[in-house]
């Protein structure tokens, strides 16, 4: 049963304000459905966009951030829960490991990182968690694009193409977890070395 959603998003305060606009109607949908909220613990950007709808709505939030970061005070103490942790990979496996699925927002570089990790990690059966892309305003459409290119070049399986859904909006990607079937998309010894 999915019931704690990692988020990974932006923590940058300059965006476009359709940005911040989906990001809270997301935490406040993510509230009035029962779920919590995993997340980088961040006071910045659509990471708290996100989660302080959600913390308002009652969902209980878990803060998760490497000392480093932390060091920069950017944390919040709105957090039901936070841990530090010795460094960025460390923080990838406890988001990991205390969320049931996850949901991308648009991101940079970090965003695009910890959403990479996961594909890769459901494709190889380490876990079969929703994964979801809020593809904001099309933000993700050149990415999107960029994955169809990878497997029609045949750098992935087609059933690369299953591992995460795309979703047009804070009440579509809801509706996804709601109704998520965990289904075998990893990749066998046969998909890769075989035609």
């Amino acid at each position: 049963m999915i019931k704690n959603i990692c988020i990974f998003a932006s923590s940058c305060n300059f965006l476009e304000e359709i940005y911040y606009k989906e990001a809270k109607e997301l935490g406040f949908l993510l509230a009035s459905n029962g779920y919590n909220l995993v997340y980088g613990g961040s006071c910045l950007g659509l990471m708290w966009a996100c989660a302080e709808e959600a913390k308002n709505g009652g969902s209980l939030i878990t803060g998760i951030m490497p000392e480093k970061l932390k060091q920069f005070d950017v944390h919040t103490n709105y957090c039901d829960k936070f841990y530090e942790t010795p460094c960025m990979r460390t923080r990838k496996a406890k988001m990991d490991e205390m969320s049931d699925a996850l949901i991308a927002l648009p991101g940079g570089f970090g965003t695009l990182e910890e959403l990479s990790e996961m594909i890769v990690q459901k494709q190889l059966g380490y876990n079969n968690k929703a994964i979801v892309i809020l593809n904001t305003n099309g933000f993700y459409n050149n990415l999107l694009k960029f994955f169809e290119d990878i497997i029609e070049q045949k750098f992935a399986n087609k059933k690369a193409q299953k591992i995460f859904y795309v979703a047009k909006s804070p009440a579509d990607a809801i509706e996804y977890l709601k109704n998520y079937t965990p289904e075998d998309v990893s990749v066998k010894k046969e998909d890769i070395y075989s035609r």
